[in-house]
């Protein structure tokens, strides 16, 4: 028994920077000592510095034609730069808990016995991914003067075009996100590496299609 409460003692736990370096040996260490609190505390500060970052694009001109009052862009403009922050430390959160849900129903269905624990651990890691790659975009177009919704690693953004919907969709850290989903579903989940890359080509697919439909929205492209 001691042996074995040794044993637990000595599991290395994940680190934030391991989900970049070396995902597969960090799953397998999220897997047997998920942790969430202060990686989760990380990416919401990472996220929130992100969106701060993005307000400072923001322009009057860009909330144009939205019925907004011209005397009003301004403040209009300062109400969604707070927005924004606030967005940036629930949006985390909110990923997180629903993209955990979901993944545990599958799981649960495939018969795998990963509890939500692990997966929430697992998805914070993720998150970790895409959050980066937010402030990355966003410290870059405050540089070079970018519009706030173009990220210069997306197609959008490498073919010029602000908010292009589904080409801005097909992002580099997105792209890397899938990819590292797939194999957390395998190795934290211990699903079929058929079933993880399916689900995570799915969600992935999903992401292109609301963007879609944003860009059809007035105001969205």
């Amino acid at each position: 028994m001691e042996t074995q409460v040794e044993t637990n003692e000595k599991q290395p736990s994940p680190s934030l920077i391991g989900i970049i370096t070396s995902p597969v040996e960090t799953f397998e260490r999220i897997r047997k000592k998920p942790k969430i609190w202060v990686p989760l505390l990380i990416v919401t500060v990472i996220e929130v510095l992100a969106m701060w970052l993005m307000g400072r694009l923001l322009k009057p001109s860009d909330l144009a034609g939205q019925g907004i009052p011209d005397q009003d862009l301004g403040m209009a403009v300062e109400f969604t730069k707070y927005t924004m922050i606030g967005s940036g430390a629930i949006t985390p959160i909110l990923t997180v808990l629903v993209s955990s849900a979901i993944y545990l129903a599958i799981a649960k269905i495939a018969g795998s016995p990963v509890s939500f624990k692990q997966l929430f651990s697992m998805n914070t890691y993720l998150v970790f991914v895409t959050s980066i790659g937010h402030l990355l975009n966003m410290i870059i177009g405050n540089l070079i003067g970018t519009s706030y919704d173009t990220h210069v690693t997306s197609l959008a953004g490498l073919l010029g075009k602000d908010g292009a919907g589904v080409l801005a969709a097909i992002e580099v850290f997105t792209i890397w996100s899938t990819i590292l989903t797939a194999i957390g579903l395998h190795k934290v989940a211990g699903l079929s590496k058929w079933l993880s890359w399916t689900v995570a080509i799915i969600f992935f697919l999903l992401g292109i299609l609301l963007a879609v439909v944003g860009s059809m929205v007035p105001g969205g492209a």
